[in-house]
């Protein structure tokens, strides 16, 4: 019997499991399987309200802050970023940033907005994006992209004051371990109370009949149409960029939307089984969605919207996944597009070096979206 670290002496529930039934089985996943496991949606995921708040040019880039209601908390805040001067309609990027554990600010942590850096977010962002606002640079080169805030993030989060008291009590110390640097001790007590209450809403979610990873997916779609909607931008060439976290909401966004023509997901990849004994703990609960494990495996999700064009980016020496589970990842993600009769719309690209999507992954993604939207 297989022993799974972090299983300890339950190991053998594994077994049990797959006792009555399949286990990430090796299945051609389709989008109505996937998107039957994400059922949450309001309405005709349009943007409701939608707002521009603010206009601003800096650095060669024009921008909008702009917001609006998905039908329930607090509003939507985004970043509109396009080249300055830009005339037509221009190709879109729908920029999805990282979970990280850091959630008193989501945008900012890819795009600068009026004033430039946000100083709370510098260090996360050295060492996990190269020191670069990547949105502001792919808006310089040519696109309209679109960073938005979801679901308990940034404008959407929860306030500290309204989450439970223990949460409160344990966050100083939980957001210590949590780390990323020297960030201000308010940083790290939100985001210690907010890897706490992550626990709390996945059960709301759950007795809800939903999932954290669905609610999210349906505020990445609204997004994606508010884009899609906008004179100045060709909704026939759309694609997403994600890193991490950001990474699997590219990977539900492609899965789960029709009006996507292409995706990056960085950072993000493995089949489940290898991710068993010790990588699962570090993970958000989107990854681990109910259903998901019976459907089929995390790469076939990723690639059931072939023959739509999919760039995987891996990290060999990446921490948050085994380096099998990523080589058996883009096997079967190949074996998909194979299927699909389209083997060169999945590209793959592996590097060196731990968890991260650094300044030559950055430009490496944004040849790969230019050769796929123009």
């Amino acid at each position: 019997m297989p022993t799974y670290a972090d299983l300890g002496p339950y190991s053998d529930l594994v077994d049990a499991c797959r006792a009555l039934g399949p286990v990430f089985p090796e299945t051609f996943v389709t989008t109505d399987e996937v998107r039957a496991t994400l059922r949450f949606t309001v309405g005709d995921e349009q943007p409701g309200e939608a707002t521009t708040a603010d206009r601003w040019e800096a650095d060669g880039v024009e921008g909008e802050e702009v917001t609006w209601s998905v039908g329930y908390g607090p509003p939507t805040r985004a970043l509109l970023l396009k080249p300055a001067g830009a005339k037509g309609q221009l190709p879109g990027i729908v920029a999805l940033y990282d979970h990280g554990h850091f959630k008193l600010y989501g945008k900012e942590k890819i795009a600068d907005g009026r004033g430039g850096p946000v100083a709370a977010v510098r260090p996360f962002r050295e060492t996990y994006y190269g020191g670069r606002a990547f949105a502001n640079d792919y808006a310089r080169a040519g696109f309209a992209v679109l960073v938005h805030d979801t679901f308990l993030w940034g404008a959407r989060k929860f306030p500290l004051e309204a989450m439970p008291e223990m949460d409160r009590d344990l966050a100083d110390s939980v957001g210590a371990a949590l780390g990323h640097g020297a960030i201000a001790p308010e940083v790290l007590r939100y985001n210690g109370a907010a890897y706490l209450h992550e626990h709390q809403i996945a059960k709301y979610c759950g007795l809800l009949g939903t999932s954290y990873a669905a609610v999210t997916a349906y505020e990445d779609r609204v997004a994606l149409n508010y884009l899609a909607a906008r004179d100045d931008v060709d909704s026939a060439r759309i694609g997403c960029v994600g890193f991490s976290g950001g990474g699997l909401r590219a990977a539900l966004l492609g899965a789960t939307a029709d009006n996507l023509a292409a995706r990056v997901v960085a950072g993000m990849m493995s089949t489940y089984e290898p991710m068993l004994s010790r990588h699962v703990v570090p993970h958000n609960w989107m990854l681990f969605t109910g259903g998901w494990g019976q459907i089929g495996d995390f790469p076939g999700i990723a690639a059931c919207a072939a023959p739509k064009p999919l760039l995987v980016n891996y990290a060999l020496g990446d921490e948050m996944f085994p380096e099998a589970g990523m080589r058996d990842a883009d096997a079967m993600i190949r074996r998909h597009y194979d299927r699909a009769g389209v083997p060169g719309a999945y590209t793959a690209a592996f590097h060196d070096g731990p968890h991260r999507f650094d300044r030559p992954m950055q430009g490496e993604a944004l040849a790969w979206l230019r050769s796929q939207l123009g």
